[in-house]
């Protein structure tokens, strides 16, 4: 496996760059991001992490570039029920539309680092204990049937994440353009920028207890878990960007995301009898979530 020092530092260093580059060129001024905009960046991030994919086909050969692709589809797939609620925290903290590409970047370093720390700690859980995937299995089936009996999201002002923020202590209620700090009468002080932040932030990491487990699913190689997840995470702000302006059109979504976890976690307590390959998951969960945005898109009309 190609995991050596130098490696890891240059995947990095990519990784940061692009994101650098991002915040302090192209987006170097607060403004709207348009769907137009959104669509087209979102596909430059897709495309990236498809000739990552390539990449990793050449160099570690074709079943390595097919796990890749699989964490990749199954991360980036799960994350866009999570996303529906980021544009419910916006709303509810109220931040102005050309300041929310800003909380969002900062958001994914947060996010990146995070589960970082959480992969590792999986890895090691399933060195040591086996077993333990079929707890991952469990816990991914029942999240799954619990989603399925959704009817709608809970208000985000009856979330415990957001309510701690609310009560958290030297936090101005105003805005002070894209500062996360300000310096007030009372000294310095959280904006509500900041409690966007660390809302999406906790938030984030609640919904990764979901997704890296169902990468699992189809590797428990360090490399492509990791991989798989910085890829699918990097281009998240694009893909907020695009689903926003388009929310209202897919009620249905969650549906399609609580069944592939289902699926997936169903694909882990059932691995000693029915193997399913990395290519197959891949079809199933473009299939779900296909026939649910189908779904969601004939009922509305």
């Amino acid at each position: 496996m190609h995991t050596g020092i130098l490696f890891w530092i240059g995947f990095h260093v990519v990784v940061f760059l692009l994101l650098a580059v991002d915040l302090f060129v192209l987006h170097r001024k607060e403004r709207a991001i348009s769907v137009k905009e959104a669509a087209v960046s979102s596909a430059v991030w897709v495309a990236l992490s498809l000739a990552f994919a390539g990449y990793i086909h050449t160099v570690e050969g074709p079943a390595k570039g097919v796990e890749f692709l699989a964490g990749y589809v199954i991360e980036y797939s799960l994350s866009a029920d999570n996303l529906f609620l980021f544009i419910m925290i916006f709303a509810y903290f109220e931040v102005p539309a050309r300041y929310q590409h800003r909380v969002l970047v900062w958001g994914i370093l947060g996010a990146l680092a995070m589960r970082g720390a959480m992969i590792g700690l999986g890895m090691e859980l399933v060195r040591r204990f086996e077993w333990i995937l079929y707890g991952f299995g469990v816990f991914l089936v029942l999240t799954g049937l619990r989603m399925f009996a959704r009817s709608k999201e809970p208000a985000p002002g009856e979330n415990p994440v957001i309510r701690l923020c609310r009560k958290m202590p030297r936090v101005t209620p105003d805005f002070h353009g894209r500062n996360f700090l300000a310096w007030t009468a009372a000294g310095w002080m959280l904006t509500p920028l900041a409690l966007a932040l660390v809302a999406i932030d906790v938030m984030d990491l609640l919904f990764a207890v979901d997704s890296i487990p169902a990468v699992f699913a189809v590797t428990t190689d360090p490399f492509i878990v990791y991989t798989s997840n910085v890829c699918a995470i990097v281009g998240l702000r694009s893909l907020y960007f695009l689903l926003a302006g388009v929310a209202g059109r897919f009620k249905h979504l969650h549906y399609g995301v609580a069944a592939v976890l289902t699926f997936i976690g169903l694909k882990m307590l059932l691995a000693g009898v029915i193997h399913i390959p990395a290519a197959a998951s891949i079809g199933v969960v473009g299939l779900l979530l296909g026939a649910t945005v189908v779904w969601s898109l004939v009922a509305d009309g």
